[in-house]
């Protein structure tokens, strides 16, 4: 169960599952009036909740695939994650990629979000590390 707080004035919309089977519920915009990405622009939209995700688990915000194959809408640091001990105002950091000035309006669909748990690493000093075929290849080395 994650609790929600409406953080700002009443009117911002709860998160929601659009179909059965959905795993991101979609975060609506809380907008006192439309705001204006130009192509090339980056702005923080705000929601108008808090959450009190449970301890173990985090919120991961993602982008809307219609907002980003129709009009090039995208998030930054994507996945964004929500921590659970964070109480503040969830706001989504939104970037137009596309090649048109896109429109965010009250009570607009503009991410989705994704609960996972969270598996916390321990981590050790070591001297050696264990061999594998790829080693320390990266960026392409596997063929791709």
């Amino acid at each position: 169960m994650v609790q929600i707080k409406i953080h700002a004035q009443p009117g911002a919309k709860l998160p929601s599952y659009h179909s059965k089977g959905a795993s991101g519920a979609d975060i609506c915009a809380f907008l006192s009036e439309p705001v204006m990405l130009h192509p090339g622009d980056t702005k923080l939209i705000p929601t108008g909740l808090t959450m009190e995700i449970p301890d173990g688990y985090e919120a991961q915000i993602r982008p809307r695939s219609g907002l980003a194959i129709n009009h090039g809408i995208t998030l930054l640091n994507t996945p964004g994650t929500i921590d659970s001990d964070y109480r503040g105002e969830v706001k989504i950091i939104i970037t137009n990629l596309g090649n048109k000035d896109f429109s965010i309006d009250n009570g607009m669909r503009i991410a989705q979000m994704v609960f996972n748990k969270i598996y916390r690493g321990q981590f050790i000093i070591t001297g050696d590390l264990s061999e594998t075929d790829r080693s320390d290849g990266g960026f392409g080395h596997s063929g791709v």
